[in-house]
């Protein structure tokens, strides 16, 4: 069973990849771009090259589940967020839907059920963010949906909570990548959704 990895360069992606790996995860990592390579071969981690805005129907291949976690950045305008946010992850469903792929695992964003909520230049994301959960929600592949809250780059606690609080809504990308380490391997989790904020929970005890 192999896992592909869709957005492994990101920030989110190559933490999730390096503890996947680890932890003894069979992954392909979806590289843009071959000098991104050599650090994941270090790691011994499987690369594929592909393009959201192009071709990359071959990085499916022997996969039999997909963690997609690509964004286009926060330095891009909206049109990179249409191809990107929103129809590279059209584009994946479909083609895990072809493949017959057993899960879709997603990464969104917690403000994506309400866009209008977000702040003003975030809107775009959240909506991209929306209208892809949606399509996901309604294919035919079975799929978890992890909705983390304002990103950050504090040490990964491990400590969790996948509800609203009142002590903020941010949480780390170390801790988002746990949380995407424990899905992947979760594999009886499916047609799920989860907020994740840092918190005081164990990962296992919040995403059940």
């Amino acid at each position: 069973m192999k896992t592909l990895v869709i957005g492994a360069n990101g920030q989110i992606g190559r933490q999730f990849c390096e503890l996947a790996s680890r932890g003894g995860v069979s992954l392909r990592a979806m590289i843009r771009h071959s000098d991104q390579q050599p650090w994941f071969h270090e790691r011994g981690i499987d690369t594929v090259i592909g393009d959201l805005e192009g071709d990359f129907h071959q990085a499916f291949n022997g996969c039999d589940q997909v963690v997609f976690s690509a964004g286009s950045g926060p330095h891009t305008g909206p049109d990179k967020t249409l191809l990107i946010d929103l129809y590279g992850a059209i584009r994946a469903v479909d083609l895990a839907v072809e493949r017959g792929l057993e899960r879709f695992l997603m990464v969104s964003a917690l403000r994506a059920s309400d866009p209008m909520a977000a702040p003003v230049k975030l809107r775009p994301y959240m909506a991209a963010k929306f209208a892809a959960d949606a399509y996901l929600r309604s294919s035919r592949i079975p799929h978890v949906i992890l909705k983390p809250g304002k990103l950050t780059d504090a040490p990964a606690s491990r400590l969790v909570s996948a509800a609203a609080h009142a002590d903020g809504i941010e949480v780390s990308r170390g801790n988002v990548a746990y949380a995407l380490l424990h899905l992947s391997q979760a594999r009886m989790l499916k047609n799920r959704e989860f907020d994740l904020l840092d918190g005081d929970s164990s990962i296992a005890m919040a995403l059940l």
